[in-house]
C-alpha cells in the first residue's frame, strides 16, 4: 500500500476535480495521496473541504509542482507540507499564472498563422480554469483534427524547437527552492531521471533541495537503483508518486498508485518534518 506523492487535477493540467481524486485513491486503498498541481494551489482548498465533509480515510498532503528553467531545459521541484497560503507564494505563483496565459496567447497566434485555425477561447475552455498549460493547447489541436494525441501536437508544433513553441516564463530553480522553504516547505527534485544530465541532477541538489523523487513510472530499475544510491550519499529524502493526470490521457504516466512511497519512508519524512518543525520553534 503506497503513498502517490505526485498527484495532479484539474486546477492544473489534469483530468479529474480535487474531489474526484480523492475519491479515487479512497476507493483503491491508497493510505494517502499529495495533490501537486503545476504551479498553483488552487485545487487544494478545495481538497481540504471533500476531506472534511466526506471524512474520507486517507491522509492528504498539501503539496505543489513547480516548473523552473536552466540552459540545458526543465527542471520540475516539487514542495510537500506547504502553506497555501503563504502570501509570498502566493504572490509568485499568480505572476506566473499570467505569464502562462499571455504564453499560450503567443503559441494559439503562431499556430493560427501556420494555418491551424485554433483559438484562444478555445483553449482556455479546455483548462477549466485560468492556469493554462501546453497540454491545454494540444487539446485544441485535438478537437479541430488536426492532431491525433497529445504527443503528436508537443513533437509538431509545441514542444522545445518545434515552430509554434514559446519559451516559458524564466523561473529559476533557486526561486522555486525559495520559495516553497517560505510556505513552510519541504523541496524535492522531481523525476530526476527525465532531466538526462547527472551533472545538472547534482547542481540542482546542492542548492538545498531537501529530497529526491526515486520511485517514478518512467524510471528504469537502474535509474531508481541509482537515485536511491544517490539520496543515501547525500543523506537525503526518498520519495515516489505516480505524476497522474487522470484517466483517458496520453500524458498519463501511469494509473494513480502506479508508482509511490512505502510507509517505511513515507515514516522518515513525517520523522524530518517533526524534527525541523521543532527546530524552528
Amino acid at each position: 500500500m503506497f503513498y502517490d506523492l505526485h498527484v495532479h487535477t484539474s486546477a492544473s493540467d489534469g483530468i479529474l476535480t480535487p474531489a474526484e481524486v480523492l475519491h479515487q485513491a479512497e476507493q483503491i486503498g491508497l493510505p494517502g495521496i499529495a495533490i501537486t498541481d503545476h504551479d498553483t494551489v488552487e485545487g487544494l482548498s478545495a481538497a481540504w473541504a471533500c476531506m472534511e465533509s466526506k471524512h474520507l480515510n486517507l491522509e492528504l498532503i498539501s503539496g505543489i509542482e513547480l516548473n523552473t528553467e536552466v540552459e540545458a531545459g526543465e527542471v520540475h521541484l516539487l514542495g510537500y507540507y506547504i502553506d497555501d497560503q503563504c502570501p509570498q507564494l502566493l504572490e509568485n505563483l499568480q505572476e506566473i499564472k499570467a505569464a502562462r496565459f499571455m504564453r499560450a496567447r503567443r503559441m494559439v497566434s503562431r499556430l493560427r498563422e501556420m494555418g491551424y485555425l485554433i483559438t484562444f477561447e478555445q483553449v482556455r475552455n479546455l483548462a477549466q480554469n485560468d492556469l493554462i498549460a501546453r497540454p491545454h493547447v494540444a487539446k485544441a489541436l485535438m478537437e479541430k483534427g488536426y492532431v491525433f494525441s497529445i504527443r503528436e501536437a508537443f513533437n509538431k508544433f509545441i514542444g522545445r524547437g518545434c515552430p509554434a513553441y514559446v519559451p516559458r516564463y524564466r523561473f529559476t530553480p533557486r526561486k522555486a527552492i525559495e520559495l516553497i522553504q517560505a510556505a513552510g516547505g519541504i523541496t524535492v527534485l522531481a523525476h530526476p531521471g527525465l532531466v538526462r544530465n547527472t551533472r545538472l541532477v547534482e547542481e540542482i541538489l546542492d542548492m538545498g533541495v531537501q529530497g529526491v523523487e526515486v520511485f517514478y513510472p518512467e524510471h528504469s530499475i537502474q535509474e531508481t537503483d541509482y537515485f536511491l544510491d544517490m539520496a543515501a550519499r547525500r543523506g537525503l529524502l526518498v520519495t515516489g508518486g505516480s505524476d497522474f493526470h487522470g484517466g483517458g490521457s496520453d500524458n498519463m504516466r501511469g494509473r494513480l498508485g502506479a508508482a509511490g512511497l512505502s510507509p517505511e519512508y513515507m515514516a522518515k519524512i513525517r520523522a524530518y518534518r517533526r524534527e525541523n518543525s521543532l527546530k524552528k520553534q
